[in-house]
């Protein structure tokens, strides 16, 4: 598939599923949409600027919504957190 290509996903749902929670079908699939984006982000399969792209945000805004579905916009292991702190330190 080409970078300009796009391939769409479509989920049937009864119009019973929108009315508890509020939302309207457009609001329930932007929602859909960035949670499957940041779900593939949190697993490693797509860069943030791919996720991004993917629910129609710009990376920034993506990296800052992240906090709000519980997935961490930076994951660094024991090792990169002590070198990231001693570079902090000035160590």
């Amino acid at each position: 598939m080409g970078a300009n290509q796009r391939s769409d996903i479509t989920i049937t749902l009864p119009e019973s599923i929108l009315i508890p929670t509020g939302q309207t079908r457009e609001g329930f699939v932007q929602e859909a949409t960035f949670l499957l984006a940041s779900k593939l982000y949190e697993l490693g399969r797509l860069s943030s600027g791919r996720a991004a792209a993917v629910c129609g945000m710009d990376r920034r805004t993506f990296l800052l919504s992240l906090h709000r579905v519980g997935v961490a916009s930076i994951d660094l292991d024991d090792r990169e957190i002590d070198d990231e702190l001693d570079y902090a330190r000035g160590d």
